[in-house]
């Protein structure tokens, strides 16, 4: 294969490459904050594949030059829009730790320094389009980094409520959550002439309020009543159900952001379409000679089984963005996707993942949520104390997913390094320990990760997470199973510091879980981010339980946080076997 060919198996990203197709104009040219990868793992490659799908002409340029206009002019003007995004990570979240400090490091940028992803990217993509294009096509916003602030919003890093990004960002429209449906409902519209405000899943700004959208407090109203921003928050959570979900209307300086009604969900067969488009699972040569992207060693060879999560940590944006509904892909089309790799000259055999937010909710689904949409006034289908009667847990299909993909020829391994609910595993009566088993015989090397978080129930309550005892019967479930199969395999724990409700005496009681009950001595926790669409960052704000408007502890002083962190951490002088390192990240 030349190198011509190589390219344009990719979506284009400079002139050569549209000439080389025969193109003189795009129809969309898309903009990111991580270097171009073409993976079913990166939105923006989703997305560009997607509109290409409908017979749209794309390109794609990634991590443009903000100081000048080298990037954003190379591949012209498009004739119907502009998409912006941020990038696969919050660009806010990707820069600074949770103590503000700013990360040296992006796993998404060729040779890993951080230097190529502006702060608040979306804003200023957005603004570097108008600054070299006057009145130019509509900019259409998209991504976690967007999807996120569609309504007033806390911003941690500058400790206060910011309006709607689309005011901030001065773009046009915006497609939120997961956006398959609104992205080629919008590239349709704007090709045939027609107005897009009609559309699912889209967020815009209007001179006037629709009147039997949901009026939802205004941007004012929250700046002065915290109360305000709690029930606008929980408006925002409680609509974001394609089934029932009304669209929501805010004033903000006289002018009103509209949120469209969520699209629709994908069925499974569209779920199998979108993961078999010719992705090349590589950078894009145009990158290359700036070093490799560390997130390709991940990503490259993983399998994404399913979108969604239903488990609702509350300090987790998934539940906002992807939704609470699981969408799964065919077992068929997973199998193809794990043939296709053992074609491929670099892969050794190895799948580094095969799951999705929560691994093992594949496969299964409340009947009752299918047919009437997600509950509403605080039910959910798990919670600190039990799983819904009405969610039958069943790992019986992923079971015989992960066994027939280890009988695909030339698979030597298939990890499973996707958060696994260990609560969903001690529930299923009937097939959780068979799961378990396979998991810990076939689909993990010496360690596996669990999110218990924390131990204290005050804690776990603020957090969304069951209780302590589900841990404790996990685990002598998981050293059981070991024990029978003659490994010595451990399990590792992410911890989070500083969480709303969290205080000093509840890490010294977490320290003591661990060394009494766990028997290890963890090696990291990481203090809490309060990220914008997630219940934990409203509690930070306001200083109250949502649910309930009263007074919580929160701690706000950036040496406690590292103290709480400390406490956790701190080296214990106790005889243990279990000498594997801790990991430690935020999963839900």
């Amino acid at each position: 294969m030349n190198n011509s060919e190589k390219l344009n198996k990719f979506l284009p990203t400079t002139k050569k490459e549209m000439n080389e197709r025969g193109w003189d104009e795009l129809d969309v040219i898309l903009i990111t904050g991580d270097a171009y990868i073409d993976s079913p793992f990166m939105g923006i490659a989703v997305v560009g594949r997607l509109l290409e799908d409908i017979g749209l002409r794309v390109g794609i340029i990634g991590q443009p030059d903000v100081n000048s206009d080298v990037d954003i002019k190379r591949l012209g003007e498009p004739k119907l829009f502009w998409g912006v995004s941020g990038g696969s990570i919050d660009s806010m979240v990707s820069n600074y730790t949770a103590t503000k400090k700013f990360r040296n490091d992006d796993d998404y940028t060729p040779g890993g320094k951080n230097n190529k992803r502006p702060d608040r990217a979306t804003l200023v993509y957005t603004n570097l389009i108008r600054r070299y294009f006057k009145n130019t096509v509509p900019i259409v916003l998209g991504g976690i980094e967007a999807s996120l602030r569609r309504l007033t919003h806390y911003d941690y890093w500058t400790n206060k409520l910011r309006k709607p990004i689309l005011f901030d960002t001065k773009a046009d429209y915006m497609v939120y959550g997961m956006a398959e449906q609104a992205i080629m409902d919008l590239g349709n519209y704007l090709k045939e002439g027609k107005d897009p405000r009609t559309i699912k899943g889209l967020c815009y700004i209007s001179k006037e309020p629709v009147n039997d959208y949901l009026q939802i407090p205004s941007h004012q109203e929250c700046l002065d009543f915290k109360e305000k921003y709690i029930d606008l928050f929980k408006t925002f959570y409680d609509n974001n159900d394609p089934v029932y979900s009304k669209g929501l209307c805010q004033e903000i300086d006289g002018r009103y952001l509209i949120q469209n009604p969520p699209s629709r969900h994908l069925e499974e067969e569209e779920m199998d379409h979108i993961a078999s488009f010719p992705y090349q699972r590589d950078l894009h040569p145009y990158h290359a000679k700036e070093g490799k992207v560390k997130c390709l060693e991940t990503i490259k060879f993983s399998i994404m089984t399913h979108h969604g999560c239903w488990g609702e940590c509350n300090f987790c944006a998934i539940a906002a963005h992807q939704g609470r509904t699981i969408r799964t892909r065919s077992e068929k089309n997973i199998l193809a996707e794990a043939k296709h790799f053992t074609t491929m000259k670099d892969f050794k055999g190895i799948i580094s993942d095969v799951g999705g937010p929560t691994a093992n909710m594949y496969g299964y689904e409340c009947k009752k949520k299918i047919n009437l949409g997600t509950c509403v006034d605080n039910k959910r289908c798990v919670d600190a104390h039990r799983l819904c009667r009405t969610m039958k847990v069943d790992h019986s299909r992923n079971i015989q997913l992960l066994k027939d993909i280890r009988a695909v020829p030339g698979i030597k391994k298939a990890f499973v390094a996707s958060g696994v609910r260990y609560d969903l595993i001690t529930a299923d009566k009937k097939h959780g320990k068979e799961y378990l088993k396979e998991m810990i015989d076939h689909h993990i090397s010496g360690q596996m990760k669990v999110a218990p978080e924390h131990t204290n129930d005050e804690v776990l309550h603020h957090m969304g997470k069951p209780g302590k005892q589900t841990l404790i019967d996990f685990k002598k479930m998981y050293d059981d199973l070991n024990k029978e199969s003659g490994k010595k395999q451990f399990l590792t724990y992410y911890l989070i510091a500083a969480h709303p409700g969290c205080e000093e005496k509840h890490m010294h009681e977490l320290k003591q879980f661990t060394t009494h009950e766990l028997k290890m001595n963890p090696e990291q926790a990481q203090v809490f981010t309060p990220t914008p669409g997630t219940y934990s960052a409203v509690m930070y704000y306001t200083e109250m339980d949502p649910f309930t408007k009263k007074k919580i502890f929160v701690e706000k002083d950036q040496r406690r946080k590292e103290k709480q962190k400390e406490i956790v951490v701190a080296k214990n002088k106790f005889a243990t076997n279990n000498k594997k390192p801790f990991t430690s990240g935020m999963q839900g």
